[in-house]
Formats: C-alpha cells, structure tokens, sequence
C-alpha cells in the first residue's frame, strides 16, 4: 500500500506496512518524546503481541504499521511482506531518514479486547444492512491504559500522520477508525481532522498525601482516608493475614522463568473461570521476560510455602507509574484479589517512590482502596456521514452522563475530611 504526501512545502515519505519499519530503537526514542509515554506503546511491546500471535491476523487484530519520514519528494513505497532471513516478520525497507511520526492501527472484524464499547453501534449498522466490520482500531490490544498513541515530533507531524491513517481506512474500505484512550495530544489532533471525543472513567491511586508530600508508609496512606475506609482495608488485610498467606515479590531479571509459568497458570485460570479462553499466550510473557524485563513486577502469594496466587504489575521507563495489569489465583483466600492486586502494590509504590498506580479499567469498588476517578479519552471517525451525525448525538448524552457520574463520585471520596477522625 502507498501513500504520498505534500504539505506546506514539507515533503513527507508515509509508508505503511503489515510489520514495523523502523527498528526499535527508532521508535522508542519518538515514543520517549512524547507527552503521555507508556511501555505498552514500545515497539518491543506491541511486536511481541504479533509475533506471539496475541494479536494477530488470525485474532482478528491485523496491523498496518505507518510511518512518517521526510525526504525530498514524497515517495512511493510498496507493501512487502515484512520477513526477515530468519523467516520472522521484523523491521523492513527500514530508513534512516529522521522518523517524524509512527502509529499503527489494527484492522478488526469485531469489538474485542478494546475497553472501549460500540457493540451498539456494530448492532445498528447492522439493522440498517450496513458493514459495521471491518472497522480501523487504533489502541493497544487488550490494554485499556491512557496514553500517546500518534507518535510524533511536532503537532504538524502529528496531522499528517491522523491524514495518513484516514487514508490507509479510505483505501481499505474501513467504516471507522476508533482512537482508545488517547493522550490529551493525540485528542487535539484528531478533534481537528473530524473525530468526535468519547469518555468514560478509570480509577488511579496517586502518592500524595493531603498536603501533596508523598506517603511515607503505608500506614501514613490508611491515615489519610476515612475512618472507615481504614477500618475496611485492616480488616481485608487481616483475613489474609490470619490465614498464613505471606507475600514475595520480584522486578525484571530476577523474576524466574518458573515464576513466570506459575503466573502464566494463574492468569489462564482465571479466564476461563469466566468461560473464556486468555487473550495473552505464554509466548506473548516469554518476550517480555527477553525484551522488556525492567517494566516488570510481580507479586507471588504463598501459603504453607506454596504458591497459590499472583499479580503482574507493569511499570514506567522512568519508574514513576505502575500499572495493574493480570492477576490470578490457584485457591480461594477471602480478600486475597484485595491485597494482590491492591494493597500490595501501594505498599510498594510508597517504598519506592512510585508516584501513581493506574488501576486498569472500570470497577467503582476501587474507590473504597483510594483509587479516585479520573476521566479517559477515545475518539472516533465514521465514515457514513448519517452515522456519524447519529453517533455525535448519542455521544454528547453520554458526555453529560459520565459529568453526572464524576459530580457524584466526587461526593463518595474515600479521603478524610478536615473534620473527620
């Protein structure tokens, strides 16, 4: 597939491909740039989703890798098949011209593994006997975390690049291109080529106490809410506790390969207690045990010195954000989600200066473990025109709804008040 582009004099080279054209290093850098960097968005990342088969043709997640290069003239360049002499897809035609801006965007003949719901909408395409699918996906597969999604240098470079990928959804056919949990950036660019904005609400725990300071211990956090969110959490802590459950953690190389199956165990059993298979293969945490093992923490349970439960949290280049992402269980343990997935990453946020600990997507409960509300953003381009307008109507209701939903979350906060004990 080609594309060309001219623009304010600037020539642009935009090349878009079923593999990555740029190597890592390439791209990280560009990411590293960028006002909302997350490690999910590392090239290392979203290859091992591919090559695992994570995220794949086969389900249903078929990537077109788009680049942005500046050269003399604006240069045709044909698709290849992305294999490289060990037969593996990796970098290719990869350039050394100065890499202006990256994205790539999933092809997608359904709505799983987004976070972000429009079954409605794929439900009333389909009563008019319209295609809904195949639909233009820009997102993270499976990963419902906040984040720079068009990878760019400059705001000029960021246009482009969204005019680049409207076109790639124009020659494919594509009846929608769906921006998930884009940066505030990423949001701007987009709102100016057409795409309407979307929100709904996570919940994220911040390290600062009332006068903004980091928590010094745990038990400094549990003096900062209400006295009976202290109580509540003491007690879940307890039940643990009293059980004879004891916690081990390990970060980046020191996370044994038996570790890594045994949270392999416990994350696929915990999907197909909910009648599904796991969207993530053993291959898919292998790769990031070899590629990315720095951005990894993980929590064992044990009892009797046995282990019977865990959690993989994910976290930041630069350490500042840690990131709830898997958990699993192998025995019941009452409280025992509570304290894997909650309490025990806090305690080691607050030991290691970690500044917010982003508690992945949806679930009210958390606010009652301190983590408070924070609006997410998608945005959305249609390309059927009567669509569109029909979408933009149900959008802005739901935006005055989720407004409603914040205004009475703020009423419910966790955190002690001036005149609370």
């Amino acid at each position: 597939m080609t594309i060309g582009a001219d623009e304010s004099s600037d020539n642009y080279v935009i090349r878009v491909s079923s593999q990555p054209l740029v190597s890592p290093q390439a791209w990280n850098q560009l990411l590293a740039a960028q006002s909302h960097p997350t490690p999910f968005m590392r090239l290392e990342y979203l290859q091992a989703l591919q090559l695992s088969l994570s995220a794949c043709p086969h389900t249903g997640w078929d990537p077109r890798w788009v680049t942005v290069t500046q050269g003399p003239e604006a240069t045709e360049v044909t698709e290849g098949n992305g294999h490289n002499e060990h037969n593996e897809p990796g970098a290719l035609n990869a350039t050394e011209a100065p890499l202006l801006a990256a994205a790539v965007i999933y092809i997608k003949p359904h709505s799983y593994g987004e976070y972000v719901f429009d079954w409605a909408w794929a439900n009333a395409y389909e009563q008019h006997r319209l295609n809904y699918y195949p639909k233009g996906t820009l997102a993270v597969p499976f990963t419902p975390v906040p984040g720079s999604r068009l990878l760019a240098v400059n705001e000029a470079a960021r246009t482009t690049l969204v005019q680049a990928l409207l076109a790639v959804c124009r020659q494919e056919g594509l009846s929608s291109l769906h921006a998930l949990f884009a940066s505030d950036d990423d949001q701007a660019a987009l709102a100016s080529q057409g795409f309407m904005p979307r929100h709904t609400v996570q919940f994220h725990w911040h390290n600062r106490d009332a006068q903004g300071q980091p928590f010094e211990s745990f038990e400094g956090f549990l003096a900062s809410l209400a006295q009976d969110k202290r109580k509540k959490i003491r007690q879940e802590r307890r039940k643990v506790h009293e059980t004879g459950v004891v916690f081990r953690h390990s970060q980046g190389r020191d996370i044994s390969p038996q570790d890594w199956a045994f949270f392999y165990s416990c994350y696929e059993r915990t999907y197909r207690e909910h009648g599904n298979p796991p969207y993530l293969t053993p291959d898919f945490f292998e790769r990031m045990a070899n590629t990315m093992p720095q951005n990894w923490l993980l929590f064992i349970a044990e009892l009797e010195g046995q282990p019977i439960a865990s959690s993989l949290i994910a976290l930041s280049d630069d350490g500042s954000v840690a990131y709830g992402r898997y958990w699993g269980a192998l025995a019941r343990v009452d409280c025992l989600h509570f304290e894997a997935c909650y309490y025990q990453p806090i305690a080691w946020c607050i030991a290691n200066g970690v500044r917010r600990f982003e508690g992945g997507a949806q679930g009210e409960h958390k606010m009652a473990r301190a983590l408070m509300p924070v609006r997410t953003s998608s945005a959305h381009w249609i390309e059927h025109p009567q669509f569109a307008q029909a979408i933009g109507r149900f959008l802005e209701r739901e935006a005055a709804g989720v407004d409603n939903y914040m205004d009475d979350l703020s009423q419910r906060s966790p955190l002690r008040q001036p005149t609370q004990g």
